[in-house]
């Protein structure tokens, strides 16, 4: 089979309206040798691309093409053997670069006797976070990835999907400007996938650059906004989704179901145009991914608690670019201030006159309850002086107390 032609859009993505480059990759070659320094493979030849702010950059290729060994030499992991790697307009290897990227890697590299708490109060450390910082970012990605219920438990005894979630979580405790992800999704459930899909779109919507790098080709076309496709260390194509899936020489037409005569008189018209057996008629379907959600967000109504990691979590609001949540005082206030519900009383018809209350009596009543009452707003009343004004107010009114 030919490979499709090498194309590359020029037009900034959505989520780059200026066209800014965060990488630029020019002529990179990496020849890995052996102990003699003879070479071995040529993983990576000659490769040229850019990465833009915002952009969702995909990066497709089969086993042993060049993806991971590229991924490596952008994190500054490997030296490439030739060529040009700019990030942030600097090396790869300047350390103050290194602060601005979240990194997970294939495999979850963690300290397994470690809690999920411990495990990022540990990488925030690395990135000298206060620890009052480190504390509230670990509890909004704890929660975003559904291990909240589980953070107590050690990471060894996580599942494969479990570790990929607190995986993620560490990648992302520095809220870095690039993340970039090798295989996020190997592991996950499919709400667990769809979660990180969300989580990687709203990471470009605030203007964050992701490369993602995953053998799941659904996972790409969800997200990515541009791909490049590896084959033996080249690029062999390289372009939007829309440049490199569209088909020019077929048109779908969507409508609504139509009657018999409708439809008869469509087909006709458009088989006075085109042989009859290039048209197909089909009923559209929705994909299983979109279907198996929906079935189990019906189904979560009656979800028992789990051991395991939860799911339909928000993305972190320190991610979403929102301010951390408000301190301990105003959250407390806001929760005094907030109108509790009231009991909504049935239409009654009351044939009862209401009372007279004497306003005069009540007044002094008034009065009295408040130089009875303490100056200082927060001590006690003492319990005699409220039944005793309970029982005047009960009186005047002719209402019980």
């Amino acid at each position: 089979m030919v490979a499709p032609a090498l194309t590359e859009s020029n037009t900034a993505p959505p989520g780059s309206p200026d066209g800014e480059n965060v990488i630029i990759v020019r002529g990179l070659t990496k020849v890995f040798k052996d102990f003699w320094g003879r070479p071995k493979a040529r993983a990576v030849d000659n490769v040229d691309f850019e990465v833009r702010r915002g952009e969702v950059f995909g990066l497709l290729g089969p086993n042993g093409s060049g993806k991971s060994t590229t991924v490596k030499m952008l994190l500054g992991l490997l030296y490439p053997t030739k060529g040009h790697i700019e990030v942030f307009g600097h090396s790869p290897r300047h350390v103050k670069t290194k602060a601005r990227i979240g990194y997970l890697p294939e495999e979850s590299y963690l300290y397994r006797y470690l809690d999920s708490g411990e495990t990022l109060d540990f990488f925030g450390n690395l990135f000298e976070l206060s620890s009052a910082e480190r504390r509230n970012r670990s509890e909004q990605l704890l929660d975003m990835v559904g291990l909240k219920q589980v953070q107590r438990r050690v990471v060894g005894e996580f599942s494969k999907g479990m570790q990929r979630r607190i995986g993620l979580a560490q990648a992302l405790i520095n809220d870095p400007d690039l993340v970039i992800l090798d295989e996020p999704t190997a592991g996950l459930d499919p709400i667990g996938c769809r979660e990180v899909k969300d989580l990687i779109l709203a990471l470009a919507k605030r203007g964050k650059t992701v490369i993602l790098s995953s053998h799941l080709l659904s996972d790409v076309e969800d997200v990515c906004d541009r791909v490049v496709i590896y084959y033996g260390g080249k690029i062999q194509a390289m372009g939007t989704m829309r440049e490199l899936l569209a088909t020019p020489d077929s048109v779908r037409i969507t409508a609504p179901v139509l009657s018999r005569d409708t439809m008869e008189k469509v087909l006709v018209t458009i088989r006075s145009e085109v042989a009859a057996d290039k048209v197909h008629i089909d009923v559209p379907t929705q994909n299983l991914e979109s279907y198996f959600l929906g079935v189990v967000q019906r189904a979560k109504q009656a979800e028992a608690q789990t051991s395991g990691a939860t799911s339909g979590n928000r993305v972190a609001a320190y991610l979403r670019g929102e301010a951390d949540a408000a301190p301990e005082r105003e959250r407390i206030l806001e929760r005094l201030t907030v109108a509790q519900p009231q009991p909504v009383a049935a239409e009654v018809s009351i044939s009862q006159p209401a009372p007279t209350v004497d306003t005069k009596k009540l007044d002094e009543l008034a009065k009295a309850t408040v130089a009875a009452t303490p100056a200082t707003a927060t001590a006690p009343v003492k319990a005699a002086e409220l039944d005793k004004a309970n029982e005047k107010l009960s009186a005047l009114t002719g209402k019980p107390k």
